[in-house]
């Protein structure tokens, strides 16, 4: 499989699921999506995103030595939105080396501040961060405080992960 033309080829749920199932736990083909997705042309990093995290929630893996550069990349200017809530959804979704924590609750943080920032990436980060307020007690007012903010001005996909945020530190 040519993996860049697959991944121009069309962005769909099908061909995502059709890139994740071609790439599987085999080390080389995440290796070559990790690759585009970090350094491609910015559509190509754009749709290498949801396969991407697909692959490394079921393979966590794979992501072995390709933390800083995950991270990294959220650094970067104009980044689409799908970058950031596929970053974060496999961030949520998979144990990653606490060495990373606290860059990764700066980024859900900032995320959460934004206010323009896409609801999924918002909802995303309450995930991970109710993860790490777990290992993090003394991050909960703050979160809080944002959480109460954004309230009344938000939508049922971050209020649900806002709620379950709330119920999981009393």
């Amino acid at each position: 499989m040519n993996l860049e033309a697959a991944i121009l080829q069309e962005h769909s749920k099908k061909q995502c699921t059709k890139i994740a199932h071609w790439v599987g736990s085999n080390p080389q083909r995440f290796d070559a999506l990790f690759h585009l997705f970090v350094t491609g042309p910015y559509r190509v990093s754009q749709r290498a995103s949801w396969p991407l995290s697909y692959c490394a929630i079921s393979h966590p893996g794979l992501m072995e030595g390709k933390y800083e550069a995950l991270l990294a990349n959220l650094e970067k200017p104009g980044l689409h939105n799908s970058i950031k809530r596929n970053t974060v959804r496999l961030l949520s979704a998979i144990d990653f080396p606490e060495k990373y924590d606290g860059t990764v609750l700066q980024f859900c943080i900032s995320f959460l501040e934004a206010p323009g920032e896409a609801v999924a990436v918002k909802a995303f980060s309450l995930a991970l961060l109710t993860r790490l307020a777990k290992k993090y007690p003394a991050i909960i007012p703050e979160i809080k405080l944002m959480i109460e903010d954004q309230w009344p001005y938000q939508t049922a996909a971050f209020k649900s992960r806002a709620r379950a945020f709330l119920q999981s530190c009393r």
